[in-house]
């Protein structure tokens, strides 16, 4: 997911800031998109940002020495009521689903005014949809 979306943001022109801990977010990120800023202090890059997308936790494929344990993760990289106090006025809050309501974004803040989270989920699939069909069919051939 992160990838895709550095690829796609990073053409259009947008200023990227990854946040996370550092076993998850590592510099050598930048050898590939040496525009986007790495940091790891969410608070700090919060009151900057137009759109905070954040992206699912992934605590099933382990913990230890890559993944912190939940408790961690939600004490530092949370979006919580408190944490959107940081933020610019009107700040997008994106997730592309699914959401662990809890750990990387609270229900307060995944259900409020900021939220386009439904709206990234239902265009999601049509969007890669007319990904994969152009890149399959990339002279435009009529489908039956």
């Amino acid at each position: 997911m992160v990838r895709s979306n550095l690829w796609l943001l990073t053409k259009m022109g947008a200023h990227v800031t990854l946040v996370g801990p550092p076993t998850l977010v590592p510099a050598s990120l930048k050898e590939t998109w040496p525009d986007i800023e790495i940091n790891h202090d969410f608070e700090a890059v919060l009151p900057h940002q137009d759109a905070v997308m954040m992206l699912r936790c992934q605590f099933e494929r382990g913990t230890g020495a890559y993944i912190p344990g939940q408790g961690e993760y939600i004490r530092f990289y949370q979006l919580n009521a408190q944490r959107m106090k940081l933020c610019k006025h009107g700040v997008a809050v994106l997730h592309p689903g699914p959401i662990n309501r809890g750990v990387e974004i609270t229900s307060e803040v995944a259900d409020g005014p900021n939220n386009l989270i439904l709206d990234q989920v239902t265009n999601g699939v049509p969007v890669r949809m007319a990904v994969l069909f152009l890149l399959c069919n990339p002279h435009g051939q009529q489908v039956p």
